[in-house]
């Protein structure tokens, strides 16, 4: 018998045509997304209508909701899960899938132009993301664009090309199967991500502590830098028992804490945060609220280096 794959469809542009009003939103379910596929190789192919959202609204809550669908399929009997998903939040949730099914067939896809674009992808990287399960064996990784990446690393590149994802840095990903267990609902773990300007106050790290979050991830400048002010501020998160990962606005490259004079890398870090050395600001979000879940946050200086 045809191996089984399960689709998984919560919306994105892959599920997208244009409205009345000249804007596009999620319409087409998981069945009409799969009437648009071309030849494939002998499979059976089983839709599933998660929800139909733009990824830019998924919240933590949500992306559990998808990790959780794909657990259920694959204990239902099926191969692996093929999961269509808009763009904007592509990153979190194939890490966030990693984390909670590290080793599974799974496979992320979408599309960087509507249903009824003139250069539409979606029915290209679908087939694809299709094939990847099939021929590629176990693993949690996209495929768009022509490329198949892992899930660790992954970082949205471009805004109107096909070829939309990249890694942030080349390098294995930790064996997150070893001995790690981040299956704890990640839902109602609150992690803000602070973008860091050049000159910047710690207004913005103080209102997160004010308003309850239980870490906090820096969009740093550069290999990870900032100002003394932050670097005040991280030195009071601490104090508060609330976890702080430095990451970068810069979107490829490996982050060192290099520089000093108050507010570089090596000064933060000396203050008591993490410095995120591949996963940039959205993954380092989703890692962090991960480990604090499962009560593991000691262990974010071995995982983000």
């Amino acid at each position: 018998m045809e191996p089984l794959i399960a689709i998984v469809a919560t919306g994105g542009t892959i599920a997208s045509r244009q409205r009345a009003d000249g804007s596009s939103a999620p319409s087409l379910d998981g069945q009409a997304l799969l009437a648009r596929l071309g030849h494939l190789p002998p499979v059976r192919l089983k839709p599933v209508d998660l929800f139909a959202r733009d990824s830019s609204t998924l919240t933590l809550a949500d992306m559990q909701a998808v990790s959780d669908a794909v657990g259920a399929e694959l204990a239902g009997g099926a191969a692996g899960v093929v999961v269509l998903h808009g763009t904007d939040a592509m990153e979190e949730t194939a890490l966030l899938v990693s984390l909670r099914h590290p080793g599974a067939p799974v496979v992320l896809t979408g599309a960087q132009f509507a249903d009824d674009h003139p250069q539409a992808d979606g029915p290209a990287n679908m087939t694809a993301a299709i094939r990847a399960v099939l021929d590629q064996g176990a693993g949690v990784r996209l495929a768009f664009g022509g490329r198949l990446l892992p899930a660790w690393g992954l970082v949205k590149r471009a805004t109107d090309s096909a070829d939309a994802f990249c890694l942030a840095a080349e390098g294995a990903a930790p064996d997150l199967a070893s001995d790690l267990a981040l299956t704890a609902p990640v839902d109602g773990i609150r992690v803000d991500i602070v973008a860091v300007h050049p000159g910047a106050d710690a207004a913005h790290v103080d209102a997160s502590l004010a308003a309850g979050a239980r870490g906090i991830v820096l969009a740093a400048l550069g290999s990870g830098n900032a100002t003394p002010a932050i670097t005040d501020a991280v030195a009071r998160c601490r104090a508060a028992g609330v976890p702080v990962v430095v990451s970068s606005r810069v979107p490829t490259g490996r982050l060192a804490a290099t520089y000093g004079g108050g507010g570089g890398g090596h000064d933060l870090v000396r203050a008591g945060a993490v410095l995120s050395a591949v996963l940039r600001p959205g993954q380092a979000r989703v890692l962090l609220a991960a480990l604090i879940a499962a009560r593991q946050a000691e262990r974010a200086a071995e995982l983000f280096a």
